[in-house]
């Protein structure tokens, strides 16, 4: 009897441990990523400048690559060649316009802008653990939008590596590129980004 209660209670205890989510499409898992209740999403205004830091799961990238009907296996594959980074996506605006089309007065300062977002973000944007180990930046993409889009956006890609798996807390530390804001700190919870929710794929 105490053996059965025992197993009971370890099913109870592994059920109620597991979390992750499994969302019908892409769609409905960027809703569910854009509600920064659920800690995927932060979001902060400072000094006039809008900055918002979205985790991107595995999956969504996974979507994005799939091309029509997919098998699982292409999916596994997929899934395995995105699992090693980790993904976030920087959006930056002001009223609701990109950075290009707000700051710059002139030329030159134009010129220092673009230079800046094409080829100078990795020293700008910093993650690092809760003991303060920072973790180097693996590539990011900038995106020209051409005063099309309400905001300059930049995926940022991270190693998915061990210090991460044992850190509680990341942080994501913007500094000053030119609005008098001073360090903007984003964080997130480790244990979202392992527990990210998925797609079912059919």
């Amino acid at each position: 009897m105490r053996g059965d209660i025992l197993i009971l209670f370890i099913a109870v205890l592994f059920v109620s441990g597991c979390t992750q989510k499994t969302f019908e499409d892409r769609e409905t898992l960027l809703s569910f990523l854009k509600d920064p209740e659920n800690g995927y999403l932060q979001q902060k205004q400072v000094n006039g400048l809008d900055v918002a830091v979205m985790y991107r799961p595995t999956d969504l990238l996974v979507a994005q690559e799939l091309r029509g009907d997919a098998n699982q296996q292409i999916i596994d594959s997929l899934r395995k060649k995105y699992n090693d980074y980790l993904y976030f996506n920087l959006s930056l605006s002001q009223n609701g316009k990109e950075l290009l089309s707000t700051l710059p007065t002139n030329r030159n300062e134009f010129g220092a802008l673009v230079n800046q977002l094409a080829f100078g973000m990795d020293q700008k944007i910093h993650l690092y653990t809760q003991s303060k180990d920072t973790i180097e930046m693996a590539d990011y993409v900038y995106p020209r939008m051409y005063g099309m889009s309400g905001s300059t956006s930049i995926l940022l890609v991270y190693p998915n590596n061990e210090e991460i798996a044992n850190s509680e807390k990341l942080t994501l530390a913007l500094e000053d590129i030119g609005w008098g804001t001073g360090e903007i700190k984003c964080k997130f919870d480790t244990n979202k980004i392992k527990e990210q929710p998925e797609i079912g794929f059919k």
